[in-house]
């Protein structure tokens, strides 16, 4: 009973988070200059990059361009979320806000994101290379677990950075303190917010695509990459959907791990349905 009352406190935190977005449009502002820059970042480091790899014998200078092309990625990421950060938090506490908000603070963190990114970057690079030292299943295993920590201590480091302003290893080890202390906050909320979005948005852009591929397979190109195209949208889509609410979500989950109180629509005692320390679970 317990488990299914954190879901269903888990699931209205997911429909709280989508009420917000919906309601304050600007926040989604952000993961859109994400996605752009992203894009362009692709174009300008990621794809001569592969053409380097599959055209030229040039692989130290593709592996130079790949480098660089995650660390802007991870530094994008990173800026963007903390700029989301601060306005999500203005937007809980009924304060006016907009883009420019968010953009301006996040330039004041600057030094704090570039290195954030630039250890996020690392661990990601040390994650690939553990799935490459396991071969087979075991690799892919070992190396989702050692996703899922890294994701799970990590999680609240973002709003860390954007409301404390401290340096990569102390946010990380802010973010740790404070999973450890709410156990369970970060995962029941996180995931039933990105499952929610999965389930209903992603998953079928995910399919819609592979049914467009295959029907480019069997020699129905025009159709099979018009479906292709739709699906990759969705998808992509659905993504940032996804990771936009669980970053509002986080600046509510810092606040009570940090205050013990909710902020705005996110009461404390919602939270606290979904969030026991951990003595205090173990108990239960």
């Amino acid at each position: 009973m317990a488990r299914q009352s954190r879901f269903r406190t888990g699931l209205a935190l997911a429909k709280i988070s989508w009420h917000t977005l919906r309601e304050h449009k600007a926040l989604m502002a952000f993961p859109i200059a994400g996605m752009i820059a992203a894009f362009i970042d692709a174009i300008v480091f990621t794809l001569p990059g592969i053409l380097l790899l599959a055209l030229t014998s040039l692989t130290w200078l593709a592996i130079v361009l790949f480098a660089i092309s995650a660390y802007l990625a991870a530094f994008i990421a990173t800026y963007v979320g903390v700029g989301l950060c601060v306005a999500a938090d203005k937007v809980l506490r009924g304060e006016a806000t907009s883009f420019s908000d968010g953009i301006h603070a996040a330039r004041e963190r600057m030094p704090q994101i570039a290195k954030w990114a630039l250890l996020s970057t690392t661990v990601a690079l040390v994650i690939r290379v553990i799935e490459a030292r396991f071969e087979g299943i075991g690799g892919t295993i070992v190396a989702a677990l050692a996703g899922l920590a890294w994701s799970l201590v990590s999680f609240l480091a973002i709003p860390v950075i954007a409301f404390e302003g401290v340096g990569p290893i102390k946010a990380l080890s802010r973010s740790a303190s404070l999973f450890k202390q709410r156990w369970g906050q970060q995962v029941t909320g996180q995931a039933i917010t990105g499952g929610v979005v999965g389930i209903f948005v992603i998953l079928p852009g995910v399919l819609i695509a592979v049914i467009g591929a295959v029907m480019m397979g069997n020699s129905m190109v025009t159709a099979g990459a018009v479906l292709l195209f739709i699906g990759i949208i969705i998808t992509i889509v659905g993504s940032v959907i996804s990771g936009t609410l669980s970053q509002i979500l986080s600046v509510a989950l810092y606040h009570y791990a940090v205050d013990g109180q909710g902020v705005g629509p996110y009461s404390t005692e919602m939270l606290e349905g979904v969030v026991r320390p951990k003595g205090r679970a173990a108990r239960a």
